[in-house]
């Protein structure tokens, strides 16, 4: 699997279909998905999936983004964070291939119907070019919100994820590393125990690596801090920096940590927040980063700006996709550029 960083084909991402997340509000939450898919496609192209009968809708509302670079199609699907239930893409020897893993909707959380969406990943690789043969599918339980690769051997992971009885019952961390290194093409494992607070409530994924910790470039990690000792995250992000501090990378180098803090504000309506700018998304040109309209915003930008050089860092509003239950990061999906693809 190659990093996040390196050049992209196009982004896949879904558009929002009407289940018991967007229902109290659809327009407000599309409106949301549609400023992600507009900022991207500003930079690389976008194929956009939304279910039967939305396709006019999904069209409308990307409509301001360059001609051309948003392509929609219509296809059965139960919810819209392509990042889990997509593919994975991966390239071997030169060519464009895929994981599809199996999707239970987070460990049957019980908030989404998944009978449609766990198909829509194996559709979206091949809709992409990968050949039949090529579409490898995988046994585990997993979501592309709960790996993240260097490029160079390591991927991070989350005990409370690919252990988690609701997913993968029975499996020990052995069998986990093995799956996850023979369909990523990776050798180390870096675990951490948990993620943020918010993410085992309503509509959390149990843990997820992507709202907590990512590599920005090979032996360096950007790591989400809590600053406030009255949030619960405080004493959860304190260890989980602690312990990528004292892990190395499949090289063998140590971690370098980059603690990136978190939005000021502390909680919303519901409860503690799990609002986080570590769940950017890097395409071509751009780092797509989530904005919260709080005074953290701009120390976030200008972190992510020293984390990728040459790139330009695009804010984009993210309280409405944090509370359906993720970020950016969470709605994208990369695909590789392969010659020849």
């Amino acid at each position: 699997m190659p990093p996040e960083w390196a050049s992209h084909e196009r982004t896949w991402m879904e558009f929002p279909p009407l289940n018991e997340t967007f229902a109290p509000d659809p327009e407000r939450y599309r409106a949301a998905w549609a400023a992600v898919t507009d900022a991207v496609a500003r930079f690389e192209p976008v194929s956009l999936i939304a279910d039967l009968g939305d396709g006019p809708a999904a069209a409308s509302l990307t409509a301001s983004a360059r001609p051309g670079r948003v392509t929609v199609y219509e296809q059965p699907i139960d919810d819209a964070w392509f990042r889990d239930s997509g593919p994975t893409f991966t390239v071997t020897d030169g060519r464009l291939t895929a994981v599809h893993w199996t999707f239970n909707a987070w460990g049957d959380a019980g908030f989404s119907e998944y009978s449609r969406e766990r198909a829509v990943g194996g559709w979206a690789a091949r809709q992409a070019g990968v050949a039949d043969a090529d579409v490898v599918v995988s046994a585990m339980v997993n979501e592309g919100g709960g790996i993240h690769v260097d490029g160079e051997g390591t991927v991070l992971l989350t005990e409370t994820v690919q252990l988690d009885p609701g997913r993968n019952p029975g499996w020990t961390r052995a069998q986990v590393e093995a799956e996850i290194h023979a369909r990523l093409g990776t050798s180390h494992a870096i675990w951490l125990p948990r993620g943020l607070s918010r993410d085992y409530e309503r509509f959390g994924t149990r843990g997820h690596i992507d709202i907590v910790a990512c590599f920005v470039a090979p032996g360096v990690v950007l790591a989400h801090s809590q600053p406030d000792p009255a949030h619960p995250d405080h004493a959860v992000t304190r260890d989980l920096i602690g312990r990528l501090g004292g892990a190395r990378d499949a090289a063998g180098r140590p971690l370098e940590v980059i603690e990136l803090p978190a939005p000021t504000v502390l909680a919303d309506d519901v409860g503690w927040v799990g609002y986080s700018y570590v769940n950017h998304y890097v395409c071509n040109g751009a780092v797509i980063l989530c904005a919260f309209d709080d005074p953290h915003d701009d120390v976030a930008a200008a972190a992510l700006a020293r984390c990728y050089p040459g790139r330009e860092v695009v804010l984009v509003p993210a309280r409405d996709l944090f509370e359906c239950g993720g970020g950016i990061h969470c709605i994208t999906q990369q695909q590789p550029m392969v010659d020849g693809v």
